[in-house]
């Protein structure tokens, strides 16, 4: 990979795919996608303006949520019926969710599934930046 971060909806996905396309072929260990911390959502009801970050690891995605998040994260997966919700972790320590969901798909539809999770889950808009922090 040559660049790591995108700020539209075209080229984040192509970011996206390239990402975990490079993830497999080198077997790494895991690809870790964070908004930028300068990027605030969109959304009113977002509860922690925390920049979401995602890893993929094999065929599982992991996330962190705020119980709103985690709602609007279960109606997305519902969208992709190749994808499904394994594990559902709260920590005493912390607090929301932490998430993992099978996902057994390409690279374009996981950069699709990425995409989606970062505007319609975290509340970010059609022009936030992201960048992949590991490969």
């Amino acid at each position: 990979m040559t660049r790591f971060d995108a700020d539209d909806p075209t080229e984040r996905r192509k970011l996206f795919a390239d990402a975990v396309s490079a993830h497999r072929t080198r077997a790494s260990d895991f690809l870790t996608i964070q908004v930028d911390a300068a990027e605030e959502p969109e959304r009113d009801d977002v509860e922690d303006s925390t920049p979401p970050w995602l890893q993929f690891f094999q065929q599982t995605v992991n996330v962190d949520c705020t119980d709103a998040e985690l709602d609007r994260l279960k109606a997305l997966v519902g969208d992709y019926p190749e994808f499904r919700i394994d594990e559902l972790e709260q920590p005493e320590e912390a607090e929301g969710t932490n998430v993992r969901i099978t996902a057994r798909a390409d690279p374009n539809r996981l950069a699709d599934f990425f995409e989606r999770t970062v505007r319609e889950v975290y509340g970010y808009g059609e022009d936030y930046r992201a960048w992949v922090v590991a490969v």
